[in-house]
């Protein structure tokens, strides 16, 4: 028996999956005003929403309320959506619903922030996208100051007032072909030799992996897909590809010790 789910009164098991012709048919209905396929389309989307919630496990706030709020985030991505550029609905739409909810976190953030402190982080974050998309890379806090004509101090002690802790697998851009996450921006300073060895280590350990397991692995960390794509990719549901990955990830470890 498979596992279910149950949160806002929705049984994930119950929830249509549809192929990717089937949504892109779908956002096209969506897009000539047919609130139906509108109603199909989120429904059938869901899963995601649920797979982005559960990074946020563990907070004060309900499940139930992190889901509901993602599930707006959820419908901004559909009305939004730009069917002529060729990008994944699900690569625009994480962002935009890991966003809808940070913002549900930051504003019942237990640790008081004063509404100036607030007003001026705000401003900042609509100032910074301002300027990504007028110089196309990320801007500096200097620069964000200057546009804002406020010190850089009150600035950054703004935005770290308002931050929660981030995962290294929190997706922070996404292109269409690959998701960029958070993890993928670390620096490291290990030499090229040490980079090397490991790079042998690992390619080692993943050739004892099965067939689906690497499968699995390519899709997860070298694509860049969730879960939820890659179970619509190779047949199997979530779970699965979840056990299949938690699996492999193990025997990585225990082949590189």
């Amino acid at each position: 028996m498979s596992s279910k789910v149950v949160i806002s009164g929705i049984n994930t098991n119950e929830l249509p999956k549809l192929s990717s012709e089937k949504q892109a048919e779908l956002m096209q209905k969506i897009k000539s005003g047919d609130s139906e396929a509108r109603k199909t389309f989120a429904i059938a989307n869901m899963r995601l929403v649920l797979s982005i919630c559960q990074k946020f496990s563990g907070r004060r706030e309900a499940m139930d309320d992190i889901f509901q709020v993602g599930c707006i985030g959820l419908m901004k991505a559909i009305d939004n959506f730009d069917t002529s550029l060729n990008v994944r609905f699900s690569t625009y739409a994480v962002p935009m619903i890991v966003g809808e909810i940070k913002r549900f976190l930051r504003d019942n953030n237990s640790i008081r922030v004063s509404r100036s402190m607030r007003d001026i982080a705000y401003k900042a974050l609509k100032v910074r996208e301002q300027l990504m998309r007028e110089c196309e890379y990320e801007p500096k806090i200097e620069d964000i100051a200057r546009r804002m004509d406020v010190d850089v101090r009150s600035v950054a002690i703004a935005l770290d007032a308002i931050s929660d802790p981030l995962s290294l697998y929190e997706p922070v851009h996404g292109d269409g072909e690959d998701t960029i996450y958070l993890a993928d921006q670390v620096s490291d300073n290990k030499s090229g030799e040490e980079k090397w060895l490991e790079y042998l280590n690992l390619k080692d350990a993943l050739s004892k992996l099965s067939a689906r397991e690497k499968e699995i692995i390519k899709y997860r960390y070298f694509i860049g897909k969730t879960q939820m794509e890659v179970s619509d990719e190779i047949g199997i549901s979530q779970a699965q590809v979840s056990r299949l990955e938690k699996n492999a990830i193990k025997e990585i470890r225990r082949n590189m010790m």
